[in-house]
């Protein structure tokens, strides 16, 4: 490694790490603060609202590495513009280009870094907190709070499965008050099943709590089903409490990219989905690929801009990151409700923000090239 990047990567390392920091109790503050406060003084325990936040932490934290970025570019070469090394450097004969090499790698490393977190740790977690948050709530409205689920599932030779129940309880996987009605390929009702309650034991492995009772297309026949047995005529469900709980999240941080992706091909496949829902569906999955990306612009975006004639104080530095950070942040929130809207492609919604900072960074490193 050259001197001149170990000269930048030092400067950088410090205030990314500060940067993740602070945009993290930023957000965090901005966003739970008040939900928390609620709980605190209704009664639910300390022990609980903190294994919550434990929960719901790295799906925050990882959406400051690329705000940090942009913090730790302008504080850095902030710092080196005002000690005229940069001007050292470009007088050596090393250009922008080669200055910001290092910048771009170490991007390029945070980018990596925000996928994998976002892919294999954040799901499981905020999963987790999605259904303590569900109890929660309910606890608060004396347990009366309920969410009902339709849900589609496409059988074999044209056959569909629509799968209504009163309520999904998160924690305990199970489903109450539960309506199966079986369409056969020509989209008429062949039987209907009745449970009080489904349960799952295992991935894709629902039982029926209790008895239930299962009547054909005419009602001419009743059959009772005991202990947890299935019936023949009806294919057992194969769909995870993730999968219900895809149908009215809207905070997609509890689904990996394969999860995402298999949830589309669901819904696609079925005549009854919601296109707001898919639609929802799609940003996330574009998502997953934009957060990351977003290091990258960020901190192309802040080396150059960091880059100033006059000295300037460290204040300068964090007004524009913290200003560029929640702009970005306000924007890309304004776009995910047009592209659920069905106004805007799902697509544009996510990589525009980004689009418009690659202009921005060829506009600043032009600037400064001059």
């Amino acid at each position: 490694m050259k001197r001149i990047d170990r000269l930048i990567f030092g400067e950088m390392v410090g205030p990314w790490l500060f940067g993740v920091a602070m945009f993290t109790a930023l957000v965090f503050t901005s966003v739970l603060l008040v939900r928390i406060t609620e709980w605190v003084t209704r009664g639910i325990s300390p022990g609980t609202i903190f294994h919550v936040i434990l929960l719901l932490l790295p799906g925050i934290a990882v959406k400051t590495l690329a705000m940090a970025l942009l913090l730790a570019a302008l504080l850095s070469f902030g710092r080196l513009s005002n000690d005229s090394e940069i001007t050292a450097l470009r007088a050596a004969g090393a250009s922008l280009t080669r200055i910001l090499r290092p910048v771009l790698l170490f991007s390029i490393a945070v980018a990596l870094l925000t996928f994998c977190i976002n892919e294999f740790v954040v799901p499981e977690a905020s999963y987790r907190a999605q259904t303590l948050t569900v109890e929660i709530k309910k606890e608060l409205d004396g347990g009366k709070r309920e969410r009902s689920v339709f849900y589609a599932v496409p059988g074999e030779n044209g056959a569909t499965a629509l799968i209504m129940a009163r309520d999904f309880n998160t924690v305990e996987q199970t489903l109450k008050d539960v309506v199966i009605s079986v369409l056969g390929p020509e989209g008429r009702t062949t039987y209907m099943l009745f449970a009080a309650e489904l349960a799952c034991t295992g991935p894709q492995d629902w039982r029926i709590s209790g008895s239930a009772r299962l009547i054909d297309a005419d009602g001419s026949q009743v059959t009772t089903v005991h202990g947890g047995a299935w019936p023949k005529v009806i294919e057992p469900p194969k769909f995870t409490p993730r999968n219900l709980l895809a149908g009215f999240a809207d905070d997609l941080d509890a689904f990996s990219l394969s999860q995402i992706l298999e949830e589309i091909r669901v819904m696609r496949a079925d005549p009854y989905a919601d296109k707001r829902k898919l639609a929802n569906l799609e940003f996330g999955m574009y998502n997953k690929f934009a957060l990351p990306l977003g290091s990258v612009i960020f901190a192309l975006l802040g080396a150059p801009l960091g880059i100033r004639n006059q000295r300037s104080g460290v204040g300068t530095g964090f007004a524009i990151s913290i200003g560029l950070s929640f702009g970005y942040l306000i924007v890309v929130n304004w776009l995910a409700v047009y592209a659920k809207s069905g106004a805007i492609s799902p697509f544009v919604a996510s990589f525009f923000p980004l689009f418009v900072g690659i202009v921005a960074v060829g506009a600043a490193m032009a600037k400064k090239n001059v």
